[in-house]
Order: C-alpha cells, then sequence, then structure tokens
C-alpha cells in the first residue's frame, strides 16, 4: 500500500507534513497507471480521476478547503491553509447516468 500526496503547491506540502501524515510518496502529477489497490491518494482532483482511482481499488482523500475568493489564483502557506480550516474528507465516487433531457 502506498499513499500519495499529490499536489503542485509547496505549502500543500508543508501542511501535510507539518500533521505528520504517512505519505510514501509527494507528487505534483499522478499518473493513474502507477496506482494500486489498496493505495490511498490524498489531493484535489477531478472527480472523473477520482472515479478512476476508485475503480482500481484505491481510496481518496480530499483536501478540503474554504477558499476565499480574494486568495484563489495565489500560492497559499501551511499557516494560511490553517486559518481557512483545510481538512483532509474522504469521498466515494462513481459515474453515473446523465440525467434524462439533459441532453437535446
Amino acid at each position: 500500500m502506498t499513499t500519495w500526496f499529490v499536489s503542485r503547491h509547496s505549502g500543500a506540502c508543508a501542511w501535510a507534513e507539518k500533521r505528520k501524515l504517512r505519505i510514501d510518496q509527494f507528487v505534483a502529477h499522478l499518473e493513474l497507471g502507477a496506482v494500486c489497490a489498496n493505495d490511498i491518494v490524498i489531493g484535489t482532483l477531478p472527480v472523473n480521476l477520482i472515479a478512476s482511482l476508485q475503480q482500481k481499488g484505491a481510496c481518496y482523500v480530499h483536501l478540503s478547503l474554504d477558499l476565499p475568493v480574494e486568495w484563489r489564483g495565489r500560492e497559499l502557506s501551511s499557516a494560511e491553509l490553517d486559518k481557512i480550516g483545510a481538512e483532509l474528507r474522504a469521498y466515494s465516487v462513481r459515474e453515473i447516468a446523465l440525467p434524462r433531457g439533459l441532453l437535446a
């Protein structure tokens, strides 16, 4: 089992290190083929990638934060992530059929 932390942001990596999480691999980009069943992937990934990870039997843990609009588009420090209450939350994602009537 490998625990991956996926982020291109040094503040997010520092935030994880400060919490003494057991992280095996810090990566800026996740190659889906490198992830195995029972791996844990932590990050802020797109939904379609999360669904693919979970189809492989991996667990997805989201770095959840309520980002103020004025903070968007800039690097955040570990302290700023603490200030806005960043936390880890596990989610289950699966693809379903599109709602009826959505497509013309």
